[in-house]
């Protein structure tokens, strides 16, 4: 259904502008349609700065020169087709080109009336008394797209932050997305984590979610944060929450994180962030967490079936990948077994809460804070109770960084110092436990990097398939794990990626 938008003066025309570059993406085609002074310009330029991040950035009309590109991050085609003389001049200008790659605004789009796509997204923009009203048709996910952001818009403005500007910052692996909010000189960060819609069902009645334990809302996020607080840790504050529509406003930490210029890590960052895992496992463990208003989310466990749909991301995506043919029914039980039996031997070691994604990526340092503080931590909604081995895995063998062996070493050492003084620390029994839950992860990591390129069209991630091996090989140094690597071996994986 075509949407409806009043903008009641030109300052409604920009923050209109802003929301729809956070709802565009590479590929669309925005034909822009209306009279002179309707609004098309102010539009258009808002649209451009937001993308850019930069409010001064010079935008001049093409009306002469009929297009006017922009390197962005996502890049932007401005089209004026007021004075073509004929719509098979739109090829000349380089339009499918420009489609290809990024976002094109057309306005005059009726001149080239059948040269154009037929599945581009509508805006038509009309007077009304002081302002105007556009009128947005399109295909349905690119409307769904623009209602979610006009949705964080009014989410916005009723939290009383409805003159804020909004900024792209990230997007993950998942759904999830963020944008930096800025009001005056305060800045916060807006996540926009709408619920996880159901997969295939792969086991037990059961999607991959449900089985590995993703959060499929945002309420896991507020309880474990707060949590995390109460236990002398640094997570962000939420100023804001629509918990229906998985909609935060939450502190902004900060952008420094554990990595220097060159993206190599800073091994004194890394230490204290041990040093806080250390902390945190130190204490004892809660597993019902308060949400809001008598609702309270439950932990789950690390279970048998959490671990082994993870891992089995390595036979289901890697192999195939690989080889071009599935992995052999032999190949899947014989794997399968393996973890059954590696699995059941964590249950004598040590639990605590498990972050699951404790690494470079969510870690924000902050160099003016003091102890514990210093490690701002984001990114936990998917927490889990299970082995805390786990996170201390993810941090020394960090996914995304080249971990030299004498830093990766140094950051476990000090992990290993400060459980050692607290006392009643089982040393070797963690060790072993470490091994365990860094093959785990890494199993899952080099099938996961595959289903990022090949079913959500995010190929980038296959850079860190080589590290991710390298990591894998040193989990598999422990005896207990022998089984494994001549499993991996017999596949023949090992040798040509690590």
């Amino acid at each position: 259904m075509a949407l409806d938008v009043v903008l009641a003066d030109e300052a409604a025309t920009i923050r209109f502008g802003e929301d729809m570059a956070l709802a565009l993406k590479r590929g669309d085609y925005v034909a822009l349609s209306g009279d002179l002074g309707a609004g098309k310009s102010t539009f258009s330029r808002a649209l451009i700065r937001a993308i850019a991040d930069d409010a001064f950035l010079e935008v001049p009309s093409p009306t002469f020169t009929l297009v006017q590109t922009y390197d962005l991050r996502i890049p932007v085609a401005h089209f004026d087709l007021y004075r073509i003389a004929d719509a098979a001049e739109i090829d000349e200008l380089g339009f499918d080109e420009a489609l290809s790659d990024g976002i094109c605004l057309v306005e005059w789009p009726e001149k080239a009336d059948g040269a154009l796509p037929a599945d581009g997204i509508s805006l038509t923009f009309l007077h009304e008394g002081d302002g105007r009203r556009v009128f947005i048709d399109g295909p349905a996910p690119a409307l769904a797209r623009i209602r979610r952001s006009l949705a964080i818009r009014a989410f916005l403005d009723e939290a009383g932050y409805g003159n804020a500007t909004r900024r792209h910052l990230t997007g993950d692996a998942s759904i999830r997305a963020y944008e930096h909010i800025h009001t005056g000189e305060t800045r916060f960060v807006l996540m926009d984590s709408p619920a996880h819609m159901p997969g295939p069902i792969l086991a037990q009645g059961k999607y991959y979610q449900q089985i590995a334990h993703i959060a499929e809302d945002v309420k896991p996020f507020i309880a474990v944060g707060r949590y995390l607080v109460s236990r002398g840790l640094r997570a962000p504050e939420i100023h804001a929450m629509d918990i229906a529509q998985g909609i935060l406003l939450i502190e902004d930490l900060g952008s420094e994180g554990v990595l220097d210029a060159a993206g190599a890590p800073i091994a004194e960052r890394y230490r204290e962030s041990a040093a806080c895992l250390a902390h945190l496992h130190g204490q004892g463990f809660a597993r019902d967490l308060p949400v809001t208003d008598g609702i309270v989310h439950r932990v789950p466990d690390f279970d048998r079936d959490a671990m082994q749909i993870e891992v089995s991301l390595l036979t289901d995506w890697y192999l195939p990948f690989k080889r071009g043919t599935p992995a052999s029914n032999a190949e899947r039980r014989d794997y399968v077994a393996i973890w059954d039996a590696l699995i059941e031997s964590l249950g004598a070691g040590e639990h605590n809460l498990l972050l699951r994604d404790f690494h470079s990526p969510n870690i924000i340092w902050r160099p003016d804070a003091l102890g514990t503080d210093r490690v701002g931590i984001i990114d936990f909604q998917d927490a889990m109770i299970g082995p805390s081995a786990y996170d201390v895995a993810s941090l020394v063998q960090d996914a995304r960084v080249d971990m030299p062996d004498d830093v990766a070493q140094g950051v476990l050492d000090h992990y290993l110092s400060q459980r050692a003084a607290q006392g009643g620390f089982d040393r070797t029994r963690f060790l072993r436990d470490w091994h365990v839950m860094a093959a785990q992860r890494n199993c899952k990591l080099i099938g996961l990097w595959v289903r990022l390129m090949q079913r959500d069209g995010k190929p980038a991630y296959m850079r860190h398939m080589p590290r991710t091996f390298r990591n894998l090989t040193r989990a598999l140094s422990h005896p207990d794990l022998a089984p494994l690597r001549d499993w991996c071996e017999k596949a023949g994986i090992l040798a040509t990626e690590s």
